[in-house]
């Protein structure tokens, strides 16, 4: 008589795979899926991919002027000396670029709504009679430090208001930097520099204007990911290096929430929030983010659940209300960002006490 078999019951956390038992956070993303749901994403991913390049081919372009112009310097002077150019995610980062051009479409029709919802523009109608009065020559100038100050402060609190950060968390959940890794963004993350194009505009400055400086801060933000070994310390307190957003994308936790500029790190020094130590350069990217792997999962992954439109329409002084709230907290939110204590962390991720005034999910799922 055979001995009777003993049933074990294992945690909902915990998976069989191959005859054995492990954690569900180590189990490969794509197993939990069922095969047709699996096909189903590959599907959707080679569609955008596909439509992104049907409907234009300077994603490609710019992919391949990157590998020729960034990957031999990586080469020869490789940051991390291990790191192969056929690393993993590497498809995804590079769907991310050819599908980019087809993305910002959405990202054009949320930037107005971001633009006009942020309030940045106010403060420009405010300056508007002083700008008039810079002369010509030194306006660009001018116009460089405001759009540089405005996008810090946006990029600020996209790290540091959870709800926002979901959108960003996309971009740093890549746990390997280098010539591709830049393309990794959610479209809506897409919208961070709204509020200071809406700034400037309204401050008096042009269009061509404040379109220049998102074009070059979008390029420098590829090359500023490039796994390079060139440390460039003298420029450390001039002008942001590979070094510095580094130190940006690192999970190291006395480094998260720091090094938030974009072209210079004046505003990260006065503010509180600059980052580079002598003695140590950034080893471990990531973002500590349960966030699964492929495009069209990330692109889904912080969407919150949208409310039901029918239910709109039947309850509009509701809605007004709901939004009101979350409105008046995501401002609340924004104050203890730029109030908090210098040396202070936000602390919405694992390990870190965060700062009273700070929006979190729990309030967000209360709306």
């Amino acid at each position: 008589m055979a001995p009777p078999k003993l049933a074990i019951e294992l945690p909902d956390s915990w998976k069989v795979q191959h005859g054995q038992i492990i954690p569900e956070e180590d189990f490969p993303d794509e197993e939990l899926d069922s095969w047709p749901k699996r096909y189903l994403i590959r599907l959707l991913a080679m569609l955008l991919v596909a439509g992104g390049l049907y409907y234009s081919q300077e994603g490609l372009v710019v992919l391949i002027v990157l590998f020729i112009a960034v990957v031999p310097f990586e080469k020869l002077f490789p940051r991390h000396k291990g790191q192969r150019i056929r690393r993993p995610e590497l498809g995804t980062d590079i769907g991310y670029a050819i599908a980019t051009p087809l993305m910002g479409v959405a990202t054009a029709a949320v930037v107005i709504v971001i633009g006009v919802l942020s309030f940045a523009w106010v403060p420009g109608l405010l300056i508007r009679p002083l700008v008039a009065k810079i002369p010509v020559e030194i306006a660009p100038y001018v116009g460089f430090l405001l759009f540089d100050f405005a996008v810090y402060w946006t990029h600020r609190f996209y790290h540091e208001i959870d709800f926002l950060w979901k959108f960003h968390a996309i971009h740093h959940s890549t746990e390997t930097l280098d010539w591709v890794s830049g393309f990794r963004g959610h479209p809506f993350d897409g919208t961070l520099l709204a509020p200071a194009f809406f700034f400037l505009i309204a401050a008096g400055f042009t269009a061509e204007l404040t379109g220049i400086f998102v074009v070059l801060q979008i390029l420098l933000g590829l090359f500023l990911h490039a796994n390079v070994r060139w440390k460039l310390k003298p420029l450390h307190r001039l002008f942001i290096t590979p070094e510095f957003h580094h130190w940006h994308h690192t999970n190291e936790a006395d480094a998260i929430w720091t090094n938030y500029s974009t072209f210079l790190p004046i505003w990260d020094m006065i503010f509180g929030t600059y980052f580079m130590p002598k003695n140590r350069r950034p080893a471990v990217y990531g973002c500590g983010e349960d966030i699964p792997k492929g495009i069209i999962k990330q692109l889904k992954w912080p969407i919150p659940k949208l409310i039901n439109p029918l239910w709109v329409i039947r309850h509009p002084l509701k809605s007004i209300a709901k939004i009101w709230r979350f409105t008046k907290r995501l401002l609340k939110a924004m104050k203890g960002s730029a109030f908090r204590p210098r040396g202070s962390k936000p602390g919405f991720r694992k390990g870190v006490t965060p700062h009273p005034e700070l929006f979190h999910d729990n309030e967000i799922e209360s709306l």
